[in-house]
């Protein structure tokens, strides 16, 4: 896919990456080097950027879940020469999990709350979702920066190398890369591990939990922790991160990493006037109570076929005939993103399947894994995004015409 970039002009955005991983390929594309002939490269100490050019915007890209010290010495680096900071908030618009705990808004009030007023004011959040497409999640980052940018301005990257997640940072030709070493920790994975292994509802648990971190964090962000543990969501994801602690540990002796395979069933039907799709709420962890499609894991003596004509019927207690199924059959399509599951490396196989128009939406009925089945409007999709277990959503997209409701708003920290 050819994106098209913008014009260049005199001034020189420094765009500072915070060791951030994000979803953005349905497959792993390959490796780039960051001494890619599209860019030039420096390696400088944050004492010796250079400063020769006049800077008007630094971004910074993270997850921020949560923010840290390593998050903050980029953040400083780039307020020390530049006129302003966009800060990209990815992984927006997803719902909590244990990866990815805090909302958008709530990563732009850590940031808020860790800055001085003088500092704040000159830095803007905007969130950008996961698309699971990098050509995709590339072209939103650079429209994110450039609605702040003089129109043509030149943008240099500014980030760290952490490991095979940084890869991103060469994704982006025509555009400047200034390489820093570590500013301090840069991976928020063993941060979020004290705070929802170590901390549970007694305050004491949480006291220690928040000590071992508080080297790591600033102060604010500490306290906004404390509060935060307080809510139930706190509660909710700490019993999903120990479901996924052990589904972990039970395969830990493997003779190497697991990869599980799984389908999924994609129903499409138009009745009375509507087009609509048929979801599942799910009935456990993870993702408990969250919308997905109907599926689950391939059985050992299944077909692709098969599994997901039996999961379909478990799920919603469908009673379409499996012929009818077939001749409604248009698409199976892969996605194999390695971090679209927070279970492990996980392959789905979606079943597009589209009944055409019928005078009524065959009944179903939530059952085995499934604590709903119900037919939803497409038109209803976009409002339902926070609301999606792991890649659904964007799955949906890929298949069905849907508008994505939310736009990606500036949001002053100030």
């Amino acid at each position: 896919m050819h994106l098209p970039g913008k014009r260049l002009a005199q001034f020189s955005p420094i765009f500072a990456l915070a060791g951030a991983d994000f979803c953005t390929g349905f497959a792993l594309m390959p490796q780039a080097s960051p001494n890619t002939s599209s860019k030039r490269v420096i390696a400088a100490s944050p004492e010796t950027l250079p400063t020769s050019v006049p800077l008007h915007t630094a971004v910074l890209v993270g997850r921020f879940q949560p923010l840290h010290n390593g998050h903050m010495a980029l953040l400083h680096a780039a307020l020390e020469r530049a006129r302003q900071v966009v800060v990209v908030l990815g992984s927006a618009w997803q719902a909590p999990n244990p990866k990815n705990p805090f909302s958008w808004q709530e990563r732009a009030q850590m940031l808020r709350n860790a800055l001085s007023k003088e500092d704040a004011g000159r830095v803007r959040c905007v969130p950008v979702r996961d698309y699971y497409n990098e050509p995709l999640w590339v072209h939103a980052v650079r429209e994110a920066v450039h609605a702040h940018v003089p129109e043509g301005a030149s943008v240099a990257l500014v980030g760290h190398f952490k490991d095979s997640s940084s890869s991103y940072l060469a994704r982006f030709p025509g555009w400047e890369l200034i390489s820093l070493p570590r500013l301090g920790q840069f991976d928020a994975t063993p941060l979020r591990e004290i705070f929802f292994g170590e901390g549970d509802a007694s305050p004491e648990a949480m006291d220690a939990a928040l000590a071992r971190l508080s080297s790591q964090m600033p102060e604010s962000t500490l306290e906004f922790l404390r509060h935060w543990a307080q809510t139930p969501l706190y509660l909710r994801l700490q019993k999903e991160w120990h479901m996924l602690q052990d589904y972990k540990r039970a395969w830990a002796k493997a003779p190497y990493a697991p990869v599980f395979v799984t389908v999924d069933a994609l129903l499409r039907c138009r009745a009375k006037g509507q087009d609509q799709v048929l979801l599942i709420q799910r009935g456990h962890a993870p993702g408990q109570g969250l919308w997905a499609l109907p599926g689950g894991f391939l059985e050992q003596r299944d077909s692709l076929w098969q599994s997901c004509m039996r999961e379909l019927r478990e799920e919603t207690c469908s009673s379409i005939s499996e012929a009818d199924l077939l001749a409604a059959l248009q698409a199976v399509q892969v996605f194999d993103h390695p971090d679209r599951s927070l279970r492990g490396r996980t392959i789905t196989h979606v079943h597009y399947l589209d009944l055409g128009v019928q005078p009524s939406l065959p009944p179903v009925q939530g059952a085995d894994d499934a604590a709903l089945a119900r037919w939803v409007p497409i038109a209803d999709l976009p409002r339902m995004e926070a609301e999606f277990f792991e890649d659904h959503f964007q799955i949906l997209c890929q298949f069905l015409p849907v508008t994505l409701a939310q736009s990606e708003p500036e949001l002053q920290v100030a």
